[in-house]
């Protein structure tokens, strides 16, 4: 019988980011507090759980959710540059709904194709080093479960490609909220099933809106 292995992708905590700004791949965004508490959240959840690997996109934020469940776990956290945040044109600036980059003219040349996405990294390319990392991770530990943290787009991308759905999407329809566990279990290398939980679900209502998870 083949193996049940089962690839954890975890998003990140709250980040501080008191400024409200798109951080995408920029270094020094921590986690806030309410953060820490939900990577402690996350860790609580998978503390029972047979975890063998747990790796995390270079970031901080996700370096920093992924410590607890790997101290819990007496593991090192491993790091893949694959899992990190999609690039994005309006990275550093504010996004936000009539207060930021998008209310000048100059800022529309790069919403011209919501399918790309035209102002950042290409949903295919994403979709294919997600799947590139899950598969990588699967083969560590085959029979076990692994964590990779990493990020809202790249996991919800990568949920949509284990389900064949189209990329191009609504991002306040994406469901993968902070802290939350989108789960893969494979029976040998075939997709099983696909789960999705909130472990900080009581904490979400609390968090600050955050911008480029």
């Amino acid at each position: 019988m083949s193996p049940s292995t089962t690839v954890h992708l975890l998003r990140h905590g709250e980040v501080h980011n008191p400024d409200g700004v798109l951080y995408g791949r920029l270094p020094d965004f921590h986690l806030s507090e309410r953060g820490q508490l939900m990577a402690q959240r996350a860790a609580a959840a998978l503390a029972n759980r047979d975890i063998a690997v747990v790796t995390a996109s270079p970031l901080d934020r996700a370096q920093e959710t992924a410590a607890p469940i790997a101290a819990l776990h007496g593991l090192e956290v491993g790091v893949d540059p694959r899992l990190i945040e999609a690039g994005n044109v309006f990275e550093g600036q504010r996004v936000g709904v009539g207060d930021g980059v998008l209310r000048s003219p100059k800022a529309w040349r790069h919403l011209w194709n919501p399918f790309g996405p035209s102002w950042g990294e290409p949903y295919d390319e994403l979709a294919a080093r997600m799947k590139a990392s899950v598969l990588a991770a699967k083969e560590l530990a085959p029979g076990h479960e692994i964590v990779l943290v990493s990020h809202q787009l790249p996991i919800w991308v990568a949920r949509l490609n284990a389900e064949q759905r189209r990329y191009w999407h609504d991002p306040r329809k994406r469901q993968c909220a902070l802290a939350s566990l989108t789960s893969l279990r494979f029976d040998g290398d075939d997709l099983a099933s696909i789960t999705y939980t909130e472990p900080a679900r009581d904490l979400l209502g609390q968090a600050s809106p955050g911008r480029g998870a």
